[in-house]
């Protein structure tokens, strides 16, 4: 187990990247961290690089690729891929950690902590560090810090994946409990859709306009009387669904002429993705015909969507999810297989033929002002994450 000087160390080193703003398309700073602490250890400069994923995703002038690290070993065994993403959501900037009842919690009420996933981005450092400083043996290890996982998982989909030398193994660290190994997640598609109607004077004359709020509010209503907002759960057609931004109108005496709607559907099904964005469509598209003018004009209707991951399951008996079962048995733990509800870098990992398991670290109530980091599941992570890169497992 970790010595005390271990887990304050640890400790530390996750609170400091805590405190480091880095929203998605913002983590440079947090990459600038994680560099000065393996070049620390004696990793060469040439043995740090980063891709260039962000410039094939969505958010414009986004600071920084994926950080890739590649380690060479010192010792025969299989290649070991360990991987966290840096970015957190916006209402972790500004985050200032404390130590309240074995816990990691934001000092400030109106923060969150980043716990997720700057916890999984201590455990791997951690590891590698500690590898190091300490010159335990170990096999070659890459080690890929990735960029704005929280906004559609775009820098493990934009991954240049050739840069990772082909690992044999791979483990992910973003969660919860570190006991429970998650082997696959649902998928999930993201839509804009757009209303365009016609603007009039909603006093002298509003039956000449055309109003995309009206045929939105049709088309919710049609979603929500068949089911489709919210939990879907008809029979084999289970899944999610949200509209979370609805953005038009200018003023009250104006028929509105244009409104935005983001939303998104998830699902364990990629079948079930495909038929819940065609019912949407659908819904929007007929809306738009129950809302006429006085001259019988129309809104029309556009809509653009991204199946932003796919579904993904790997067998228990995937070689990465045996290495890591073994690694907690060995600590005493009971390993839990699950499937998670939202998506992980390891749904595009699978898809670019890296079948990752994802551990926990110890993070609570992510995404919220609420979130905690349990301090012993950190340090267990932290635990687990050095035995995995130092090669245990069964697949030695």
């Amino acid at each position: 187990m970790l010595s005390a000087s271990q887990k304050d160390r640890a400790l530390q080193l996750v609170q400091d990247l805590m405190a480091i703003p880095g929203v998605s398309g913002e983590e440079a700073e947090v990459a600038a961290r994680v560099r000065q602490e393996l070049l620390s250890v004696g990793v060469p400069e040439e043995a740090i690089t980063h891709d260039t994923a962000h410039t094939r995703c969505p958010i414009p002038h986004s600071t920084t690729g994926n950080l890739i690290v590649s380690l060479l070993g010192n010792r025969p065994g299989p290649h070991r891929l360990l991987m966290a993403h840096m970015d957190t959501v916006p209402i972790c900037v500004g985050a200032r950690p404390k130590v309240q009842d074995g816990m990691l919690v934001p000092q400030d009420a109106h923060t969150g902590l980043g716990a997720d996933d700057r916890a999984g981005v201590a455990t791997v450092l951690f590891a590698a560090t500690e590898l190091l400083a300490q010159k335990i043996p170990h096999g070659p290890l890459t080690l890929l810090f990735t960029v704005q996982e929280e906004i559609g998982l775009q820098g493990a989909r934009f991954l240049e994946v050739e840069k990772l030398g082909n690992p044999d193994l791979a483990f992910n660290w973003d969660g919860g409990n570190p006991a429970k190994l998650t082997i696959g997640a649902i998928g999930g598609y993201r839509m804009t859709i757009d209303i365009h109607g016609l603007a009039s004077h909603a006093g002298v004359a509003p039956e000449k306009g055309v109003s995309a709020i009206t045929v939105a509010g049709i088309a919710i209503n049609k979603l929500h009387e068949q089911g489709l907002l919210g939990k879907i759960s008809q029979g084999e057609l289970s899944g999610t669904s949200n509209i979370g931004v609805i953005q038009g109108g200018n003023a009250t005496n104006v028929v509105a002429d244009h409104v935005q709607l983001r939303a998104e559907v998830r699902s364990h099904q990629k079948e079930t993705i495909e038929i819940l964005v065609d019912r949407f469509e659908q819904a929007f598209q007929q809306a738009a015909t129950e809302v006429q003018n006085n001259s019988n004009h129309m809104a029309k209707v556009e809509f653009d969507g991204d199946l932003n991951y796919e579904p993904f399951a790997m067998s228990p008996e995937t070689p990465s999810v045996q290495a890591a079962s073994d690694v907690l048995s060995g600590l005493g733990m009971d390993p839990a297989k699950s499937i998670a509800n939202g998506g992980l870098d390891a749904n595009w990992l699978y898809l670019h033929g890296i079948p990752a398991v994802t551990l926990g670290c110890g993070q609570l109530n992510q995404h919220m002002t609420s979130e905690m980091l349990d301090i012993d599941q950190f340090h267990t992570a932290c635990e687990v994450a050095l035995q995995i890169a130092s090669g245990k497992g069964s697949a030695e």
